[in-house]
């Protein structure tokens, strides 16, 4: 079910590799260190040299100054800016699109996506608008079940919900104030001035001045290019995704359904009484080159999967043309002394930006969420005590964050390699062995293990005091 999309595969290939020596658990030391990557999939990932600007003194006196400025308004962006609102700090945030990227499908949220929306106060409005989720089914490709699962019997406290992404970025965005998010402003150039301040050069001429920059611009960011960072690195798999709608009314069961094929996967889930979202996961030697006709998207992906089961293809047949996407799956492996620091000066990556991984766990989504909320309470207390104080918080968020999400992002990508397996013989075992007989859906949703207390100005004073 998860890169502003998500598919979860809660398989017996994400057990094996939680018990694999090659596998850090979410707390593991930052000293780990793997084997190479054989291949595409264990290929160092090398610095991208970083981007370099000059302005002229009269510049830097002409800008707008600001104290935090958040670049992007996507789902890490907004949430970051929420975090810091309910915190009593204001950011502005800027966005290069004309509004709101509301484009695109759904994405599946946990338990500890859910905690964190619910600390930034919209929890519960997002709820009444979205179906949980119950359980999961998986199938082969010829409508054999193999497998279900309910949550509630797996995890008595999981929540999972599929969520409309426009949604989920209006409810963030009307979260904030009137004058918060400055459209139409795409970055241009990146300056650092002196010891604590930031000049940021819109396309437009205009100049912003800011002690702290947030990049929040996904997983092409033009802020981590300039950090250093190299390009996210394709894995060898393409999906489509779209959003099936029924205006007489969804006839699903509220569960995930997986069909397990060779090479190929897919899933559906019912997001809302009227709308169910879909994938198509099938391997592909390069991304291939751009489609914008939606109608080729939709005819492309019928054609993957048309002797699969009969519901598949009524939810792709169901869906409008205008909501198909086809997307190659991509990430980055943060490895340590190889990669840059997330955070440079006043300057921090979060969510995508710094962090993207496939979809396979259900936790692109899940821990941007997270990293706005973290990151929100460590520059609640260092804003006022100085840009030494800053720039600690900063690496102390890094810290935090890497831990967890290396070793998510490395799972993800194995994950995904093994659930797309071509062989015919590993396919049969995984089928009839793994999943019907070895596979505990419990164990593979520890990750999602993430507590998250309410936000509240008073939080300000009560850490700095």
């Amino acid at each position: 079910m998860a890169t502003s999309f998500s598919f979860s595969h809660s398989s017996t290939s994400l057990l094996i590799l939680q018990s694999s020596s090659l596998l850090p658990s979410p707390s593991s030391s930052r000293s780990l260190h793997f084997q190479t990557r054989k291949n595409s999939l264990f290929q160092l990932r090398t610095r991208a040299k970083p981007i370099s600007f000059s302005s002229s003194s009269s510049t830097v006196e002409e800008a707008r100054k600001e104290d935090v400025v958040i670049v992007g308004a996507g789902i890490a962006g907004l949430a970051t800016a929420v975090s810091l609102h309910r915190l009593g700090i204001r950011s502005l945030v800027i966005e290069q699109a004309e509004s709101l990227r509301t484009g695109g499908t759904s994405l599946t949220l946990f338990k500890n996506g859910w905690r964190v929306l619910d600390a930034i106060g919209v929890g519960t409005q997002l709820r009444s608008q979205f179906l949980e989720i119950q359980g999961m089914v998986v199938k082969a490709e010829d409508g054999r079940e193999l497998r279900s699962f309910k949550f509630n019997e797996e995890a008595e406290d999981q929540e999972v919900r599929a969520v409309e992404r426009r949604i989920l970025l209006e409810t963030l965005a009307n979260q904030l104030p009137p004058d918060a998010i400055r459209f139409s402003s795409k970055l241009a150039k990146i300056e650092r001035i002196g010891t604590s301040e930031t000049l940021l050069e819109l396309v437009d001429g205009t100049q912003l001045l800011a002690k702290i920059v947030i990049g929040c611009d996904g997983i092409r960011s033009p802020v981590a290019k300039w950090m250093g960072f190299s390009e996210p690195q394709y894995v060898g798999h393409c999906a489509f995704r779209g959003l099936g709608f029924y205006p007489n009314g969804q006839p699903f069961e509220p569960k995930v359904n997986y069909v397990y094929g060779r090479g190929l996967r897919a899933g559906y889930v019912p997001v809302s009484p009227t709308k169910v979202y879909w994938f198509v996961c099938f391997n592909n030697p390069s991304p291939g080159p751009k489609i914008t006709d939606p109608s080729v998207l939709k005819k492309e992906a019928q054609k993957l999967v048309r002797s699969w089961p009969s519901e598949l293809l009524e939810v792709i047949d169901k869906t409008p043309d205008d909501t198909i996407i086809r997307t190659p799956l991509v990430d980055r492996w943060l490895w340590p002394t190889v990669s840059p620091s997330a955070s440079s000066g006043g300057v921090v990556l979060v969510g995508d930006a710094w962090h993207p991984m496939t979809p396979n766990l259900g936790q692109g989504a899940c821990c941007a969420l997270e990293d706005a909320v973290i990151l929100a309470r460590k520059l609640a207390a260092a804003l006022e005590a100085g840009p030494t104080a800053v720039e600690n918080a900063l690496k102390s968020y890094e810290r935090e964050r890497w831990g967890r999400v290396f070793p998510l992002t490395i799972r993800a990508n194995l994950v995904g390699s093994l659930l797309q397996w071509e062989n015919p013989v590993i396919c049969a075992v995984r089928n009839n062995i793994i999943i019907r007989k070895l596979v505990q859906l419990g164990p593979l949703l520890e990750h999602t293990n993430f507590n998250c207390e309410p936000l509240r100005k008073t939080e300000v004073s009560q850490i700095s005091s």
